[in-house]
């Protein structure tokens, strides 16, 4: 679907946000490079402030901005389900990292395993409007061993779905150790790089202005093999960016174009997803706050600067501070998940079963948040208004004879193309709602997730892909973990 239609910001104020970015990125800079980027920019038009801060030249950004890819195709393990990112075309997928689940039993919080990030992987994979898959939490059990924990994620999410994926890691080393891992999915040394079906990702820019070493040492690794690059730069309005809203797409947008010009002053034409995530604080507490009407309009503003310059957007939506799947819950993603898709953000993040501000995921919140979904793609796709569709002969016909379209040709022609029917939501009578049991949508979507995680376990690694992997790497997730009878279904 294509969005845009949605403009919280006039092009006035686009070129005000934008001139200000640069001259963030020209008098401020970015603190803490690391010396491998210092001898990579500079050498291209950066420079070092007499405070040791990366400045980067407002003619070389804007360089940069025209240099840049400007439409990739994330691919999937299954071709048929590749995305083309261009443009003001919207997609939705899962990511988040939540370290708690709310339990499908008891439906209390508690900490989340790697059996859960197969769970919510092959979930996704029956949900059509959730397009691409990332990790939705964290294996806690393998916090100990950052190693251990990202092979393992990785290899729970190519085991549970073929959808496009993505896998972040904060250690540069482990991105050729992940590629071997790839490699041998894709069928021999190199064959990842040439059809890249994971985007690495992470947070190379720590807010306010500075570079965080680590995962800027994997943002350099993935630009110098010129692998596709999922950034996330999160600041956070009230706290590490300003409060004025303005001010802070200013800063998120600067620290984001600075991370974008890394890459192609290293590799020129890498694709790179402009993820500037600005999210906002409760200003009370200082508490994030994922599910405010201010974050719903930020991320929409920041989808439309990158469609202005036409680089691929991604940002965070469908947030909510709710703990449960509740009325607040639905209100929060809604709000955000329209203004964003309407916006025309490429790749919408956070889009299904994210709770407690990013901090639980929960199965029943994906079932819920996919219905909701597939409402926003259906409004996105507008009216269309021709001839045929104004229907003056189809009235006539009515009009003139039975009285109604229930049994004309129109409708039945339309009925299937034109109207979107829910899986979850309710529309029976109220006297038949009540014959039936009388659930509310989370019990509804309670049994649908039963029902669904119960009969589909999947393994898209075959045999002897599956032995290689084991063979090279410290796989723990066992064989009966993704079998039916997996100790939850």
């Amino acid at each position: 679907m294509a969005g845009g239609r949605y403009s919280p910001l006039n092009d006035r104020e686009i070129a005000a946000i934008h001139r200000t970015a640069l001259t963030i990125l020209e008098e401020i800079g970015i603190g803490s490079p690391t010396p491998q980027i210092i001898e990579l920019t500079t050498a291209k038009g950066a420079f070092l402030s007499p405070l040791g801060r990366l400045c980067f030249p407002r003619a070389l950004i804007e360089e940069v901005i025209q240099v840049a890819n400007k439409e990739f195709t994330h691919h999937a393990a299954d071709p048929a389900k590749s995305i083309h990112l261009h443009g003001d075309k919207v997609h939705f997928r899962t990511c988040g990292e939540a370290v708690t689940v709310l339990d499908f039993d008891s439906h209390r919080t508690r900490p989340s395993t790697l059996t859960d990030v197969y769970d919510f992987a092959r979930l996704a994979d029956q949900l059509n409007n959730l397009h691409g898959y990332a990790q939705t939490v964290v294996a806690t059990e393998l916090s100990h061993d950052a190693y251990i924990h990202d092979v393992n994620v990785l290899y729970a999410q190519l085991s549970g779905t073929q959808k496009p994926l993505a896998v972040s890691t904060a250690t540069a080393a482990h991105v050729d150790a992940l590629i071997g891992l790839l490699d041998i999915v894709a069928g021999g040394a190199g064959e990842f790089i040439k059809r890249p079906f994971v985007l690495f990702g992470g947070c190379p820019i720590v807010s306010p202005l500075r570079f965080g070493a680590d995962n800027a040492d994997v943002l350099v690794r993935c630009a110098l093999l010129g692998l596709p690059y999922d950034i996330a730069v999160a600041s956070q309005a009230g706290a590490t960016a300003p409060a004025a809203l303005a001010g802070s797409l200013a800063q998120t947008f600067a620290e984001t174009l600075a991370a974008l010009a890394v890459v192609n002053l290293i590799n020129p034409g890498t694709p790179f997803m402009m993820g500037a995530w600005p999210f906002i604080s409760d200003l009370r507490t200082g508490s994030f706050t994922g599910g405010s009407g201010e974050q719903a309009v930020v991320s929409a503003a920041i989808a439309q600067l990158c469609n202005f310059y036409g680089l691929p957007s991604s940002v965070s939506a469908c947030m909510s501070d709710s703990k449960l799947p509740d009325n607040q819950a639905g209100y929060e993603k809604a709000i955000s998940a329209t203004l964003v898709a309407h916006a025309g953000c490429n790749y919408i993040g956070e889009s299904a079963g994210m709770l407690g501000s990013l901090m639980t995921c929960s199965y029943e919140a994906m079932i819920i948040d996919n219905d909701m979904i597939g409402n926003v793609l259906r409004t996105i796709r507008g009216i269309e208004v021709s001839e045929e569709t104004l229907s003056l002969e189809t009235i006539r016909e009515a009009a003139l004879g039975p009285g109604h379209f229930l049994g004309s040709k129109q409708t039945l022609q339309l009925m299937k193309s034109d109207y979107l029917y829910p899986d979850l939501a309710n529309r029976q009578s109220t006297g038949q709602w009540e014959q039936d049991g009388g659930m509310d949508a989370f019990a509804r979507a309670h049994t649908s997730a039963n029902e669904l995680l119960s009969k589909h376990y999947p393994f898209y690694l075959n045999a002897d892909v599956d032995a290689r992997i084991r063979a090279q790497f410290p796989i723990v997730l066992a064989p009966e973990d993704m079998r039916a009878g997996n100790g939850r279904w």
